[in-house]
Order: structure tokens, then C-alpha cells, then sequence
């Protein structure tokens, strides 16, 4: 049990101040799923069954091993530390963290867009949050993160950013 449940101030020393996974919305599973029936359905017309039953798996298989890995994207902020997907970055080199509304996310991410810059996004989730970078060496200005909750992640970047 963590410390901090047990009404114990100690800190628990890998507990992420915030994480999130970015997995796939279930609609992509249920339109994923069709779209496998409708490929079994086209299949058994043209082949005897059995195979049909395994071209069927086969995909049904394919897809959700991509959907998985795609959808296996994390987000954290952690042991000093941003990880985003299999990224990581030391909070000593991060700036400011500001939450970003679906509008300003595609403006972002499209016209007003640096291609320097790291991007984690998923066409499923509308808002993001940009992070200023502050090392110079680093040659990305900013990285551009998806999030189901902007505004929590910010929060957690902010307050786990070292005093300057």
C-alpha cells in the first residue's frame, strides 16, 4: 500500500506525480472489429471455411496488436522527469507547460507548427499540452503532448519543474 494511503507523509519514491496512458478509443475497436468481419465475410464466400476462420484470426489478431502498441503511448511525470511515449526529458531542461484547448492544438501542431519541435499526438484526443523547452542544445523548442487531461498535466509539470 503507498505511504501516503497509510496517512504517512513519506513520499513514495517511483509514485508518478501524473500519468496517463493514450490508448485507443473503444469506437476504433468496434469499427476495427467490423471492418475484420466484413474481410471474414468476403473471405468465406471464396475459400472453404476453416481458412476463412483463420484469415478471420489472423486480422482480428493483427488488429489488436496494433491498436495496443499504438494506444501504448504513456505519458508521465516522474522521478524528475517527462516521459512521453518512449521519450523522457529531465524537468531541469523543461520551461513553461501550458494547456492547450482543441483549437489552439491544431493551430499549434498545424500553421503556427516549428518542425523542430516533439510531437506525441493522437488524432483521438483534441488537446494537448505544449512544454518550452529550456536547454540550449536541445534543438526541439517545445514538445506538443496529447493528454485526456491538459490541464492536470500542466499542473503537474509546473509543480514538479526544480525552482530556477
Amino acid at each position: 500500500m503507498a505511504a501516503a494511503a497509510l496517512g504517512d507523509d513519506r513520499a513514495v519514491p517511483h509514485d508518478p506525480t501524473y500519468r496517463e496512458r493514450l490508448s485507443v478509443p473503444l469506437r476504433w475497436w468496434v469499427q476495427g472489429t467490423m471492418l475484420v468481419a466484413s474481410l471474414w465475410i468476403a473471405v468465406i464466400v471464396a475459400v472453404p471455411g476453416p481458412l476463412a476462420w483463420i484469415v478471420g484470426a489472423l486480422c482480428l489478431a493483427l488488429m489488436a496488436a496494433l491498436f495496443l502498441s499504438y494506444g501504448s503511448a504513456a505519458v508521465a511525470v516522474r522521478d524528475g522527469e517527462l516521459v512521453a511515449g518512449r521519450a523522457r526529458i529531465e524537468l531541469d531542461w523543461v520551461g513553461a507547460a501550458e494547456p492547450l484547448d482543441a483549437d489552439a492544438t491544431r493551430r499549434v501542431a498545424g500553421v503556427e507548427a516549428d518542425a523542430r519541435a516533439f510531437l506525441l499526438l493522437r488524432p483521438y484526443r483534441k488537446r494537448a499540452v505544449k512544454v518550452t523547452l529550456t536547454d540550449p542544445d536541445d534543438p526541439a523548442p517545445y514538445w506538443l503532448v496529447s493528454s485526456r487531461r491538459p490541464e492536470e498535466l500542466a499542473a503537474a509539470i509546473t509543480a514538479a519543474v526544480p525552482s530556477r
